[in-house]
Parts: C-alpha cells; structure tokens; sequence
C-alpha cells in the first residue's frame, strides 16, 4: 500500500481527537511502540491503546492541534502539535506542546510512536 505519511499523522489525529478507539485500534500495528517522556515506554497495540484511554478518562475535554506536519520517509512522519485539556477530577487545565515521530509499516499502521513533551505534564 503506498501512502504519505504526513496525510496518515492526519488521519490518525483526527481519531485521537475524536476519541475514536476503533479507529485507533486499526491504526496501530499488533507489535506498536509508544514511548512519550509524559507515559514512558508502552509495548504492543492493547498496552498504547489502555494507556490512551486512562488518559482520556483524566483528560476527556482534550483537543490537539497541529502547527506541522510533514513527511520525513517514506514510512515515517513528524508532528509538532499542542494540547488543551482539562483534568476530570481537579478541574486544573493542561497545557501541552511538543512532538512525535510515528513510523509506520508498509500497510500504513502505526509502529512506532516516539513523542517529546516541551514540557513536564
């Protein structure tokens, strides 16, 4: 299957933001890594998909935007984006920016997710 990889982050973000884990499952490949300086190292699709959910619980108000997307292989992307949200329980707003590198496989599923907080969260 040939894609561009900066079109599938956009596909991929717009679940995330719709909160659509169907899609999101589809997304991921059955052996994905996610490593994120904010929920460390998660190994295997049913491990990143817990972790998002647990943070759509905490976060359920989330909207992410995107400032760049771009394609840096042919299997690969980055985007910079930030995040606007609101805790659940406490009611304190999160802010937060950074990036992600995603490398997909050759069927355009996510299999690899590195990202870069700014920031501590």
């Amino acid at each position: 299957m040939k894609f561009d990889p900066a079109e599938r982050i956009e596909l991929f973000h717009e679940a995330v933001n719709g909160m659509d884990y169907a899609a999101m499952e589809r997304f991921f490949a059955p052996e994905a890594t996610y490593v994120s300086n904010g929920v460390g190292s998660l190994v295997g699709r049913e491990a990143v998909l817990a972790a998002i959910r647990k943070y759509f619980e905490t976060y359920p108000d989330q909207v992410g935007t995107n400032s760049l997307v771009e394609t840096l292989t042919p299997l690969s992307g980055r985007a910079v984006w930030s995040v606007r949200a609101t805790h659940a329980t406490t009611g304190k707003p999160l802010v937060r920016e950074g990036e992600e590198t995603i490398t997909f496989n050759e069927d355009g599923q996510v299999v690899s997710v590195a990202v870069t907080d700014y920031q501590a969260f």
